[in-house]
């Protein structure tokens, strides 16, 4: 059961900090202001120097309402490395399988980025139980209705774009979770922790005002 207590903490959690650090210090002080903010999905991604140091650390916090994932894993040693490390859940741009059968051996979510139904399929077959939806952006909210059209029994997580002012049309096209990255840090400089931690409270209240 532990890969659907996994899934079941990220759509109960439902806002996922996609973090991608300047340094391993960086990375670590964004992710405790993102915390003190209310998010406890993190998704701490590859392109983070010693992105391996700072899921270990944080995995090692005696926290049990924080899931921590790996984000651009590029291929399965990666993945492997990451899952080592304490990575419950494993974010990668682009579907691979060689990825997915490493996640399934351990029963860790693999959530593939994918931008089409082709794609989306290919990554159901292979065990995914949450697709993320890759560029967000480009996508938009509207995807999620259309591709639940022919394919109502797959889970959504839409990463890139997200914002304060669309994050309503996410999750009323019914996300499973949603992904928010540079949104986080907005206007933030080296040593403003408060400008962090608003951003992210903001993101929480207006998440607990939809979901009433």
């Amino acid at each position: 059961m532990k890969k659907y207590e996994i899934l079941e903490k990220l759509h109960e959690n439902y806002l996922v900090a996609v973090v991608r650090g300047k340094s391993e210090e960086d990375a670590i002080h964004m992710i405790e202001n993102i915390i003190e903010g209310g998010i406890h999905n993190i998704e701490i991604t590859f392109t983070t120097p010693n992105a391996e140091n700072v899921i270990k650390y944080f995995s090692q916090k005696q926290n049990e309402s924080l899931l921590i994932g790996a984000g651009t894993v590029m291929d399965s040693s990666t993945a492997s490395n990451a899952i080592q490390c304490g990575a419950n859940y494993i974010v990668s741009p682009h579907f691979d399988a060689e990825i997915s059968k490493v996640c399934n051996l351990y029963a860790i979510p693999y959530l593939p980025g994918c931008g089409s139904v082709t794609e989306i399929v290919s990554a159901l077959k292979m065990g995914s139980d949450v697709v993320k939806l890759f560029p967000g952006n480009l996508l938009g909210a509207s995807y999620i209705k259309d591709v639940h059209g022919p394919i109502p029994q797959v889970e959504l997580m839409p990463s890139g774009g997200v914002t304060l002012e669309n994050m309503h049309e996410w999750y009323q096209n019914k996300a499973f979770a949603i992904g928010i990255g540079s949104a986080l840090s907005k206007d933030a400089t080296d040593g403003h922790d408060a400008i962090i931690i608003d951003n992210t409270k903001r993101f929480v209240d207006k998440y607990n005002e939809l979901r009433g």
